[in-house]
């Protein structure tokens, strides 16, 4: 009942509105102030002095001054808030931001009003003007059913050039006014007020503008109607594009303000009438003794200014003696539309176009003179210079701040100060009025009552509020003359905003029936992003030393205090505690005290009691006029649920004798189980609580039978006799639970009592049942390690459902009983399987018990003499249960699958794949759609990193008892993964068991499909993990069914696929070689050797659509089944329904699209320079490419330009000898490797080349031959003569490979100048001699080879050149040089 600050509002993202308006400021982030608790004073009967000092809450510590520097931004900014709430501007010289409100959950959960940015920009026109004020008005609504919002919001902006310009909240200009050519100062508004006294003269509404030297005021009505036309213009015009409705004209006066120096801020007061004293004073002042006095005193409009000589000034204009000005609207409105929204429409209003009417626009438009208006008095201060003025909202007084320091509190009706305060420099201020509710004083009527007689008015009482920035404190103040009521610190960072103004378009009539959510002063924290309003009580107005109300308060805080000090006696604080309660007077304090004491944990439950019992005890004493209804009822509940604590608590205190433990049969029993089932049970149950010990360890649970009376108290609410729970978080909901029932469940306590006493304690069996099921759901752990909870649970679920009003008496075996109901809905909901599998088998067993024993009574008659268990009755309750139970069991072994893990040796672990899975529930399943089963157990493997054939394996092993065969799958699976066989075992076969439960939902290839998305959605996050793409390709090729293939690769190709690859091919054609590293990052999103397997996989994935389309036409499209339990499934369409909804793709274009993949692959595999990919396509090859595949595209048809062609042949070349390049040094590197292309699994350069010759219209035997020669070349002989015979021509490629021999001979006889080749050189031919001089052993990239080797190669070209070839004869003698060499 204090003073207190409340927050009603919050910033999203207040920093990105400071860097926008100051860029200057940006470094700086704002750290978020912490408000302290309130300190208390000591109380004083005598005087009554400690009370002025009101309480300061501890101060924030000091931050850097660097920091302080920036989070000073806004007090460089202009700020409005409309007094509704709903929107916020924030202005600095240009730009402004306009931030709209939305309720959203805070990080707590709460719902809470945030203030995120709807609009930014700047606003200026001309280039040198900037933004001086701003005011948020908003506009009633015209409808009659309106609930008090406003309608919309309109921004005001004044600028230095003079211009008024207003604004809808989106930012759009509706119109703009130049009314004065001077900077506009200050603007002002006034709505509609109900007078609250008929002698109270009523005001219009109006927007004020101050000027350096004049006044201007638009009439409030004129403007709403001009505001509305405007707005309604811009809607039409957005919709059509040609209205054209003339606004009505603006109504204005306009005063120009005389003999005063300088003036920095107004108060408009309004329309003041003369009381006949006054008036007759006033007319023999200027008349002297026979001046005439007329009937009626004149009305007159006030205006108080603040600035220098007079310090204040006070001006009075005579209404009628200033005609209003008319200002034409719809030009002003029509210029600046069609530049600022509809540029393109610029003739919607009926004018001339935008080019024509520019030179209109440019021309400032006619300012009026204004009528001249001298200072009628002022306060005379040459020295003080006044700051800011603002007026109260009752009209009488206003507070005015100066360069002094100082506030000084003005009546503005006899123009006189009537009280200062000292010390407040650069000081803010509001005020807020306080109306006294009349239903509390009737309520409160006593003898002792201050208030006496309750008739009559509600009294109004107004507090000044004063903001000190340099101090950081925020302080409120009884007016006239009373002392402070409260005081903040609030951090010096701060802006106070006081409107002053409320909702305009009201008058005296559409008023009467609005309640308007306003404000009337708000604080703005930039520290804490918090926006905060001040509650001033009513009674903080009243007297001190009369006020029973503030001594009531005094006690509250003198116990709080006593609660709060260090531990110390219990009866002395019970006593002391007893004595302060029953002293205070008004019911609604004694309350608040008494909840005080009920929420202190240091006072023990005897004494909580025997304190409500004292109060409620000393109420039943007073007369029943006398006594507070409601609090004698607060008293009895309290004392209700206080005696139920100690009753719990007793009972749990008393441990009973534990019987024998229930043996496996009984158990069985009592679950109505066959012991096959049963065995079944338990070993799933086995297999879930190892795998969920592996996953997460749990943490030790505190003592669960320990609840603290404050937190019970807190829990729990009477309404009419029943026990109600309050909501909470799940924590504390366990918490009350396992304080009831935790140890019945352990079989510690006796379940009867403790079920008779919750119930006569007026509890309602719903409330009890969702009690026990969150308590055991929620402890699962403990559970699975005590299977006597499961007898236990029976028990007291047997008790609660024979408890009145669980089951509805009309309930019978054919209809669905809410209280089963109830039970099912927890268990589908519960992410804890284990526990809630085990609920619905006791809940089925207790069901059927009742059943039972429901149709035994009714058709005991019938049954007589037969055998009564030959037959078991049925229900649908029952039913519900065995599905639930089929759904549940389901569940619990995919999550045991889940949880399970495989040893990852020593391999990478990306942080994607470390991420947790979230646990399962039977509600999820069900929302997931048809594909969530699979997709779960997708997201499963893709954290564990499987081989895709260790799926494949378990559903094989599911359909063979063949040992070889599954061994030797065993040995091909894990022959790069070694380290991974670890612990494989045990999840192959809750892999079996989830195959055998789900054979439609986890049919391989189904699995296959949601695992291959799986990983490209992973690499789609981080497409550095080229790993993620290589292996979803690796499930997409192990999908056998080419229908879902197809639908597979096609929609990964059009989400994730094309839109990098795009950009890869436009950035490597615009380079014209392979980019570096930052280039791709910057374009491609992802690091060059990431890029280089991307490409590689674009092929890859191309050409298994390729292939699944021809495996399209072979087979047929599969049946997706869904398991009888699961078919009520409902949630998104699974990833496999999609893929067989895609179309057929266009074979010759996919093919177009691969060749192409496959050239940038080998650009970036091997680092080619000087290539252009698109260069080796025409025009239609070039607009084929990134198109959709289903589609049919013009492609090249035809002979291709020889200048393509050529192109085209040298790169295929480049590629061909890059590749046997990287072969040569990994067999440098690693040794004579088996494969051929060891660093590169699957992809043989120089066979893709030549298919890709085939395509590129370029002879696939001259590629083939260069590789040959290119083997020879890098002295690989051996690979030379494999490759030799694939060779078609091998005539030209003998003379070729002749020119090689030559080069080595030449090497080994001219170049190394050794005396044997010397000597054979001599005996050679002339013409042979001749020829090897003209050899170059330089082009050679292999010299030292063998001269064996060399024989052979001679060999081999004599073997394939005809005796007629020219070469042959040099051929010859070159064999007999190299065997001369050899010998």
């Amino acid at each position: 009942m204090s003073c207190s600050l409340v927050p009603f509002g919050h910033f999203q993202d207040l920093e990105a509105a400071r860097d926008f308006l100051c860029p200057n400021r940006r470094q700086g982030k704002a750290a978020a102030g912490k408000e302290g608790a309130s300190k208390s004073t000591s109380w004083d009967d005598g005087g009554w002095g400690a009370w002025d000092e009101a309480e300061l809450q501890e101060p924030e510590e000091e931050e850097s001054n660097s920091k302080n520097q920036r989070n000073y931004w806004l007090q460089d900014c202009v700020l409005s808030l409309s007094p509704t709430n709903d929107l916020m501007v924030i202005a600095n010289e240009q730009k402004a931001v306009f931030l709209v409100s939305k309720w959203k959950q805070s990080d707590k959960g709460k719902e809470e009003m945030q203030y995120a940015v709807g609009w930014s920009g700047s606003l200026n026109v001309e280039e040198s003007e900037s933004v001086s004020s701003v005011l948020c008005i908003p506009l009633a609504s015209q409808k009659r059913s309106s609930t008090g919002r406003p309608d919309w919001t309109c921004v005001v902006v004044g600028f230095t050039s003079g211009y008024v310009r207003f604004y809808t909240e989106s930012g759009v200009l509706l119109l703009a006014q130049l009314l004065n050519e001077d900077p506009v100062l200050q603007l002002k508004c006034r709505t509609y007020e109900i007078p609250r006294h008929p002698g109270v003269t009523e005001q219009n509404e109006e927007l004020s503008i101050l000027y350096p030297a004049a006044i201007v005021t638009i009439d409030g009505f004129s403007l709403f109607q001009s505001l509305r036309a405007c707005r309604n213009q811009v809607a039409r015009a957005a919709a059509s594009g040609n209205e054209n409705v003339q606004p009505p004209p603006l109504a204005y006066k306009k005063w120009g303000l005389q003999d005063v120096d300088t003036i920095v801020d107004h108060a408009s007061i309004g329309i003041m009438t003369l009381s006949p004293f006054d008036q007759m004073k006033t007319a023999s002042n200027i008349g002297g003794y026979n001046a005439a006095i007329k009937n009626s005193p004149p009305a007159m409009s006030q205006y108080v200014t603040v600035g220098s000589s007079p310090f204040t000034g006070f001006f009075f204009a005579l209404e009628g003696s200033s005609q209003p000005l008319l200002s034409h609207v719809a030009l002003a409105v029509a210029s600046k539309l069609t530049s600022a929204l509809f540029n393109a429409a610029s003739g919607w209003l009926g004018w001339k176009s935008k080019h024509e009417e520019e030179p209109t626009q440019k021309q400032k438009p006619k300012v009026e003179p204004a009528t001249p208006l001298a200072v009628r008095f002022g306060i005379p201060d040459s020295r003080r210079h006044g700051e800011r003025i603002c007026l109260s909202p009752c009209n009488t007084l206003a507070a005015v701040t100066d360069d002094f320091g100082r506030v000084i509190l003005l009546d503005v009706t006899r123009g006189l100060a009537v009280r200062m305060w000292k010390g407040y420099r650069d000081a803010e201020v509001g005020w807020i009025q306080t109306v006294e509710d009349l239903n509390e004083r009737e309520a409160e009527k006593m003898d002792f009552s201050p208030f006496g007689n309750a008739q009559g008015p509600s009294r109004v009482a107004q507090f000044l509020v004063i903001y000190a920035p340099r101090r950081g404190i925020l302080e409120v103040w009884s007016t006239q003359q009373g002392p402070r009521v409260g005081a903040f610190n609030v951090g010096k960072y701060c802006r106070l905003l006081y409107p002053g103004y409320k909702i305009m378009g009201l008058n005296n009539v559409t008023s009467q029936g609005w309640q308007p959510q306003t404000y009337q002063i708000c604080l703005v924290d930039p520290v804490s992003g918090n926006v905060k309003t001040v509650h001033v009580p009513f009674h903080l107005a009243l007297s001190d030393k009369k006020s029973e109300r503030a001594k009531d308060m005094h006690l509250v805080k003198k116990l709080n205090a006593l609660l709060k000090a260090k531990p110390s006696d219990p009866d002395l604080i019970e006593a002391e505690a007893k004595e302060l309660i029953l002293d205070i007077k008004y019911p609604a304090t004694k309350k608040q005290a008494l909840e005080s004491i009920l929420a202190s944990e240091r006072v023990p439950l005897s004494s909580l009691t025997n304190i409500t019992q004292t109060l409620m005890d000393d109420l039943k004493k007073q007369e029943l006029e006398c006594v507070d209804e409601g609090l004698l009822q607060f008293c009895a509940n309290k004392l209700k649920l206080l005696h139920l604590y100690e009753l719990v608590s007793k009972l749990n205190s008393q441990t009973i004798h534990k019987d024998t433990p229930s043996s496996d049969n009984d158990l069985a029993k009592l679950l109505r189980l066959e012991e096959k089932d049963f065995r079944r049970l338990e070993a799933l149950l086995e297999n879930y609580k190892k795998e969920n010990t592996q996953a997460a360890a749990q943490l030790a649970d505190e003592k669960d039978d320990i609840l603290s009376v404050k937190m019970f108290l807190e829990c729990l609410e009477y309404e009419k006799d029943v026990i109600n729970v309050k909501n909470m978080e799940d924590g504390d909901y366990v918490a009350l639970g396992s304080f009831f029932f935790w140890k019945c469940l352990c079989g510690e306590s006796s379940t009867e009592e403790m079920c008779h006493a919750l119930e006569s304690a007026g509890f309602s069996p719903q409330t009890l049942l969702s009690l026990l099921l969150n308590l055991w759901l929620s402890k699962e752990k403990d559970i699975l390690d005590k299977p006597d909870s499961v007898s236990c649970l029976h028990t007291m679920l047997s008790l609660l459902s024979k408890m009145k009003v669980a089951i509805d008496e009309s309930w019978d075996t054919q209809s669905v009983s809410p209280w089963w109901q109830q039970m099912r809905t927890a268990c589908v909901q519960s992410e804890n399987n284990a526990a809630a599998l085990l609920t619905a088998h006791v809940g089925h067993s207790v069901t059927a018990q009742m059943i039972d024993s429901v149709t035994e009574k009714k058709f005991s008659q019938i049954i007589v003499g037969s055998d009564a268990e030959s037959w078991e009755a049925l229900s649908l309750d029952t039913e519900y249960w065995k599905l639930l139970l089929k759904q549940l069991e389901d569940c619990l072994i995919l999550q045991t699958l889940l949880h399970s893990k495989a040893s990852q040796g020593t391999k990478r672990v990306s942080s994607l794949q470390s991420e947790p899975l979230d646990r399962l529930s039977v509600k999820k399943l069900l929302e997931a759609g048809k594909g969530g089963i699979a997709d779960t157990v997708a997201k499963w493997i893709f954290k564990q990193g499987f081989n895709p054939l260790v799926l494949n394996w378990a559903q094989h092993r599911n359909h063979t008892d063949s040992s070889e065969e599954s061994g030797e799958m065993h040995a091909n699976i894990f022959l790069e993964e070694p380290e991974a066989v670890a612990g494989l075992e045990t999840i192959l076969e809750l892999l079996q068991l989830a195959y055998q439960q789900f054979p439609c939902s986890l049919e391989v290839d189904v699995l296959h499909a949601h695992c291959c998305w799986e990983y490209v959605v992973q690499w789609n996050k981080d497409p550095e993990e080229a790993c993620f793409l290589i292996r979803s390709l690796d499930h997409l090729r192990c999908i056998t069914n080419a229908h879902i293939q197809h639908g597979i690769a096609l929609m990964m190709w059009n989400t994730f696929i094309v839109k990098r690859l795009s950009a890869a091919t436009y950035l490597m054609d615009k380079v014209g070689k392979a980019p570096k590293d930052r280039l791709c990052r910057r374009d491609v999103g992802m690091g060059d050797t990431a890029m280089t397997a991307f490409l590689g996989c674009c092929s890859d994935l191309l050409q298994t659509l390729l292939e699944a389309d021809i495996g399209n036409d072979e087979m047929q499209a599969p049946v997706l089944d869904t398991e009888d339990a699961w078919v009520s499934v409902e949630g998104p369409v699974s990833i496999v329904e999609l893929a067989l909804e895609q179309k057929s793709i266009h074979y010759p274009l996919v093919e177009h699209q691969f060749v192409l993949c496959a050239i940038l692959y080998a650009i970036m595999r091997f680092s080619l320079k000087s290539v252009k990919p698109l260069s080796l396509f025409d025009s239609k090859g070039k607009n084929a490419f990134f198109k959709d595949l289903t589609s049919i595209q013009l492609l090249p048809s035809g002979d291709m330009d020889p200048s393509v062609l050529s192109i085209r042949q040298q790169f295929l070349v480049k590629v061909v000898s890059a590749a046997v390049q990287t072969l040569c040094s990994s067999e440098k590197a690693k040794g004579v490797s088996e494969e051929l292309f060891p660093f590169e699994k699957g992809k043989n350069w120089p066979t893709l080349a030549a298919d890709l010759a085939q395509y590129l219209q370029i002879s696939d035997d001259v590629i083939r031959r260069h590789y040959v020669c290119e083997l020879y070349s890098y002295g690989m002989d051996h690979l030379g003569e494999e490759a030799f015979l694939q060779v078609t021509d091998k005539e030209v490629l003998a003379s070729q490979l002749l020119i090689l021999a030559g080069q080595r001979m030449a090497f080994a006889l001219l170049h190394t100048q050794t005396k044997e080749g010397m000597e054979v050189l001599a005996r050679l031919p002339s013409t042979l001699c001749t020829w090897l001089k003209a050899m170059d052993p330089q082009e050679l990239q292999n010299l030292e080879v063998p001269t064996a080797t060399t024989a052979k190669l001679v060999n081999k070209v004599i073997e394939h050149l005809p005796e007629n070839h020219g070469q042959y004869s040099l051929a010859l003698n070159l064999i007999e040089a190299v065997e001369a060499i050899s010998t």
